[in-house]
């Protein structure tokens, strides 16, 4: 049964159809489906908006396919009255980033449900809030596709777009997405100065797909730490990579991670993106 979006008061079943009016939504009715890890490489091969179109679609990971899609239809008891994107998320922010935000994956009810990344849950509250202060989000909140967030010289992508079942995508789910993934990064480079990996998983996925892409990295290869940084060869001049511990629940609501601690190092991430290549 359809349900009203909470931002546009449209009707929308869950999952949600391509081209049927969701906010932001890049794909439509035409836009081709990837079906394999290899139909994900061909059709990367495209534009930066394309991409995201298709990428939007993919149905290449079936149980990822099952687990979104179920989620979409059963809800949380919470979002009942809401309908659910419950299909690939789309990366958020300007084609042409001086900082890219690297995650991990949709949440559940979060990405899942509003049909963009760190959107509609606490990790989302958390990481908005933090991009704010450092000027580089337009508004504290981010809460529906429809709330008018924008982000500045900042572009959010994540290694996998699906929600995956207890947030732990498989290798094999993780090397198929990694196809969109590799074609983006391709993309945005240009004036790429920061990359801000949220988590132990996002730092390894940005070494693996930087090191795919024929960036130069450091040896022995650079560890994980919250603030820990590492100078990166990229194609178009060098690319700080910078730790943060993932803006996860248990790590916000035990302390691991404190609002100063992210605040710190995205005032970091924002000084080095503004500042002038030589």
């Amino acid at each position: 049964m359809p349900a009203e979006h909470p931002g546009t008061g449209e009707p929308f079943t869950s999952p949600v159809p391509p081209g049927t009016g969701w906010p932001g939504d890049p794909s439509g009715p035409a836009t081709p489906v990837a079906r394999s890890a290899a139909q994900v490489r061909e059709l990367a091969r495209t534009d930066l908006a394309e991409l995201s179109a298709r990428s939007c679609v993919c149905r290449a990971c079936p149980r990822l396919v099952a687990w979104r899609e179920d989620v979409a239809r059963d809800k949380r008891r919470a979002y009942r009255g809401e309908p659910y994107w419950g299909r690939p998320v789309p990366s958020l922010g300007v084609p042409d980033p001086h900082v890219l935000l690297w995650g991990l994956a949709p949440a559940a009810h979060g990405g899942n449900r509003t049909g963009r990344v760190f959107t509609g849950d606490r990790s989302g509250d958390w990481i908005v809030r933090a991009l704010h202060r450092a000027g580089l989000a337009n508004r504290p909140t981010s809460v529906h596709a429809a709330d008018g967030l924008e982000l500045h010289r900042t572009r959010i992508v994540a290694p996998v777009r699906c929600a995956p079942p207890d947030n732990r995508p498989t290798t094999t789910e993780r090397d198929t997405c990694a196809g969109w993934l590799d074609a983006e990064l391709a993309l945005v480079a240009t004036d790429l100065r920061v990359v801000l990996a949220l988590g132990g998983f996002a730092w390894a996925s940005a070494l693996r797909a930087v090191r795919r892409a024929g960036w130069d990295v450091p040896r022995p290869q650079p560890r994980f730490g919250h603030g820990a940084e590492a100078e990166l060869g990229g194609p178009h001049g060098p690319v700080l990579l910078l730790g943060s511990y993932h803006v996860s629940q248990q790590n916000t609501s035990t302390g691991r991670l404190t609002e100063a601690m992210l605040d710190a190092v995205v005032a970091r991430a924002a000084g080095v993106g503004c500042t002038a290549r030589s």
